[in-house]
């Protein structure tokens, strides 16, 4: 499903990742690809409240926590500069679809980063 919100389709999604050659571009793709389904999840579904937009990010934050090993694999790892530029993403995603009051720390409770 492509994504309908201009703002999101024109986002570039880890850019600070992509920037750095500690982080490996094959695995940052991956996890552009899971901000980019969660936007493509959030169209569908249409959370009703911040309760059902934080399963969807949680899941999407799971997502995350398996591309670790690829991370460590490729001699890299989600540390602090990764931790933030993700975080930020998923703040730019919920508010972006009106999720302005979430709460970033509860939109990625699950994460192992």
């Amino acid at each position: 499903m492509p994504i309908i919100g201009q703002r999101v389709a024109g986002h570039a999604f880890l850019r600070q990742l992509y920037a750095d050659p500690y982080y490996p571009d094959h695995v940052v793709d991956k996890g552009r690809t899971i901000l980019v389904r969660l936007c493509e999840r959030i169209e569908a579904d249409k959370p009703s409240d911040l309760a059902a937009l934080y399963v969807l990010t949680q899941a999407a934050t799971e997502e995350f926590n398996l591309l670790e090993a690829e991370f460590e694999a490729a001699g890299s790892e989600i540390e602090t500069v990764a931790r933030e530029e993700i975080a930020e993403d998923f703040w730019f995603v919920a508010s972006t679809y009106g999720f302005t009051d979430a709460d970033v720390e509860e939109l990625i409770a699950t994460r192992d980063w």
